[in-house]
């Protein structure tokens, strides 16, 4: 089963939540970097960072948020006969998925990258995007080996009646990223509730190394 949400501009459903019999339970709760040596967590910045010059166009390879210890590979999807989009494989939990259709990262525009939070057979690449605040980063590395930084805007989590396609999806004169999972409770027979989204938006990029 799968949790749909209206893609608006991008021109179908996004299904990116599992078939999973459990929500995660808590000992499965997020932990970030910084939370790790018993400091405290620091306080969210009070500035947005400003935006880097946008990219060429050149699709993702690698997502990774160091904050919440996430490294993933990516892989395109596009969209089914019904016009939807759906996550990756459940056979690869840790594997997130770019809407190939719509920007690349980095690239002008709303680029979609989306990912499980759990599966039957435990948590998923996507379970603490929940933990994220503002100006942590997300990096996506692209196969032009350029590497584009994103800095997190907020996130929030919408409930799949409530869902504003246009302020998820809508068109942007600079490069964004949407990082999206499952959110809310979950039901056996209907899914989860709700989506989980990353807002974010491009602040830096640099070439990586051989």
């Amino acid at each position: 089963m799968t949790l749909s949400v209206t893609l608006g501009v991008l021109g179908g459903i996004l299904s990116a939540c599992s078939g999973s019999s459990d929500e995660p339970g808590a000992a499965t709760a997020a932990v970030r970097a910084d939370d790790g040596a018993g400091g405290g967590t620091p306080p969210a910045p009070t500035h947005q960072t400003a935006p880097a010059p946008p990219l060429v166009r050149s699709p993702p390879t690698t997502v990774a948020v160091p904050v919440i210890f996430i490294e993933a590979p990516v892989r395109p999807l596009g969209l089914d006969s019904q016009g939807r989009l759906g996550a990756p494989p459940l056979s690869k939990p840790m594997t997130v998925g770019w809407h190939r259709r719509g920007p690349a990262p980095g690239e002008v525009g709303t680029a979609v990258l989306v990912g499980h939070r759990d599966t039957l057979t435990g948590p998923a690449i996507f379970l603490n995007l929940k933990a994220l605040r503002r100006g942590d980063a997300v990096e996506v590395t692209r196969a032009d080996r350029q590497v584009a930084v994103f800095s997190v805007d907020e996130v929030k989590t919408y409930t799949k009646e409530a869902f504003p396609s246009n302020e998820v999806y809508g068109p942007r004169g600079r490069a964004e990223l949407r990082l999206i999972t499952c959110g809310g409770r979950f039901d056996k027979k209907s899914g989860y509730s709700a989506n989980v989204v990353v807002f974010a938006h491009l602040t830096a990029s640099r070439t990586r190394s051989a």
